[in-house]
């Protein structure tokens, strides 16, 4: 009986130096500064279960994250990367999360933590404005809660061990029974109703309190974790048009936390419109009115209850190039950038601006799809000389569209977006590397990005119109080639408003990369088959091309590989 008294007081013992070893919430936010949402990727869903990880995560529109992506955000200046997961998808009819999906999620953790950043891990579209299973109801929370606290309990077991620099977060934008943004029963036929407001309410403090203790009583390194509990619907509770928009805030609860305190944060959401409803520009001094107004309502209403605050979401808005006034609507954007997290950095607010940085297949590369915007958030953190890296598709001579294993269909196949084709010379090449099935109908058909029209393109100087048969162009064979399309400078300007749609039938598409060329040059793979004879500069035929330039149909190519290496 001595030694398992003393064996427990031991592992008392060790669980207080390892707690005292964690840092506070409000040290958490401090050190959290800047960070970015990996928005649109583990939380895609269409409603239904999805054993298929990979056609989970990338189902709306964005390729399968890898380390790179993490690595460009730290160097950018980002400290932290909020990590979006809706859950139900891989969930069991007992609610029992897949292996297989959550191996998926603890990967893409590892990718930010490796990059010593912090990581908000959440359950995000298992809430919101649908069918979701979990809404801002007593009723409905009456009914989930087992589910919510095995949920969370699976998500901590499989944590347990990480350090400070993982938080975990209860749920994303909880609504009520109306699906009611702003503030609890706005979305009620016949208005705000005070009994249904204070049910919501009331609900969003419950989920809150069965997240604390779930995530509490599994231990470890859990046991002093810092923890994330959002307002109704996230909202920061800015504006005057209703007396009710400051009711999240003033009727959230902080959680009663076995670790003591110290160790919860609130989130909210805030999206400022910096342009009115006639998308001309709002002035600036409207925003930081309506900025500081959020700011005081948080300070009064969140902070202080004791607990610090994170911005998990925020943006602003993407400015085209291709708009009216550009250059004054784009320093409008980043003037309120600037404003924004320099005012929440006074404040000791941490924010987590919303996935835009980089989006669909600018992750691919990985390069920032609106660096200026990245750079403008980091100097406004780090100060006006920060020397970060923002790497945008000015500094690529190619950029990788796809890369992967991708089986083409009538209707389904890859995009590749117009801001991608806008960021690159009118002489650009596409080179897609695929394998057939070896039928002389294989075809790979191309579209302007909105199925309007085919896109015309030349594969060595031969024009195709939207089709593309390479059993009958090449040799017949299911072997892996590489064919190079080009552009007219006309169908160019039509892929840089519209994008490109690749798909087809018979083919199994493993690469798509855009290469900026203005030499005339084409570089290929001489693995390609290929029955047009070949000559060197000087006119005579070469059967077994080594590195160098050579011409074939008129044109010339670069040969990067040898011949015999086939």
């Amino acid at each position: 009986m001595r030694k398992s008294l003393l064996s427990a007081c031991l592992l008392l013992m060790g669980m207080n130096i390892q707690a005292q070893s964690f840092e506070t919430a409000a040290q958490a936010v401090e050190h959290m500064g800047i960070g970015w949402n990996l928005g649109n990727t583990l939380d895609a869903h269409d409603g239904n279960l999805c054993p298929d990880i990979v056609k989970s995560e990338t189902m709306w529109g964005q390729p399968v994250t890898r380390p790179e992506l993490m690595a460009m955000m730290k160097e950018a200046g980002f400290m932290t990367i909020r990590v979006p997961v809706t859950w139900y998808p891989h969930m069991d009819e007992n609610g029992k999360v897949d292996e297989v999906w959550m191996q998926r999620v603890h990967e893409v953790v590892d990718y930010v933590i490796d990059q010593g950043m912090y990581c908000v891990l959440n359950v995000h579209h298992d809430t919101g404005d649908g069918p979701q299973w979990l809404h801002a109801s007593m009723e409905v929370y009456e009914a989930q809660k087992s589910r919510f606290e095995y949920l969370w309990t699976q998500i901590a077991e499989e944590f347990r061990d990480y350090d400070h620099h993982l938080l975990f977060e209860a749920y994303n934008e909880m609504l009520d029974k109306y699906n009611s943004w702003c503030f609890a029963s706005f979305a009620r036929t016949g208005g705000y109703n005070a009994a249904d407001a204070s049910d919501a309410y009331q609900a969003i403090n419950s989920y809150a309190q069965s997240f604390v203790d779930a995530v509490r009583a599994t231990g470890g390194n859990n046991s002093q974790r810092n923890l994330v509990v959002n307002t109704y619907a996230a909202t920061c509770g800015s504006g005057t048009w209703n007396a009710h928009l400051a009711d999240p805030l003033k009727e959230m609860a902080l959680p009663d936390d076995p670790a003591g305190s110290g160790h919860i944060a609130f989130e909210v959401h805030c999206y400022p419109s910096i342009f009115k409803e006639d998308n001309s520009i709002r002035p600036m001094s409207e925003i930081k009115t309506e900025v500081n107004q959020a700011v005081s309502r948080i300070n009064s209403h969140l902070v202080g209850k004791g607990a610090p605050v994170i911005i998990g979401e925020w943006a602003g808005t993407y400015v085209n190039k291709t708009e009216q006034n550009y250059e004054q609507r784009h320093q409008h954007l980043i003037d309120f950038v600037d404003f924004f997290v320099k005012t929440m950095k006074d404040n000791h607010i941490a924010t987590i601006e919303w996935m835009g940085l980089s989006d669909g297949a600018f992750r691919s590369d990985p390069v920032f799809s609106q660096p200026d915007l990245a750079a403008a958030i980091a100097k406004a953190y780090h100060g006006d000389d920060y020397q970060g890296l923002w790497p945008s598709l000015d500094d690529r001579t190619e950029y990788v569209a796809f890369e992967g294993d991708k089986t083409l269909y009538w209707g389904k196949g890859i995009h590749i977006g117009a801001a991608i084709f806008a960021a690159m010379d009118k002489t650009l090449q596409l080179h897609l590397t695929y394998a057939s099935n070896g039928q002389l109908n294989d075809c790979i058909q191309l579209y302007d990005g909105n199925w309007g029209e085919k896109t015309p393109f030349y594969v060595d100087g031969k024009s195709f119109n939207g089709d593309f048969n390479p059993n009958q162009y090449y040799a017949p064979s299911a072997e892996s080639r590489t064919t190079v399309l080009t552009f007219s400078p006309e169908v160019y300007d039509i892929l840089a408003q519209k994008g490109l749609i690749i798909h087809g039938e018979g083919i199994t598409l493993t690469r798509a990369v855009l290469v900026n060329t203005t030499t005339g040059i084409t570089e290929t793979i001489v693995e390609q088959p290929n029955d047009a004879p070949v000559y060197d500069l000087s006119g005579r035929r070469v059967t077994h091309p080594q590195r160098g330039i050579y011409i074939r149909r008129g044109k010339k190519f670069v040969v990067s590989t040898t011949a015999n290496s086939r």
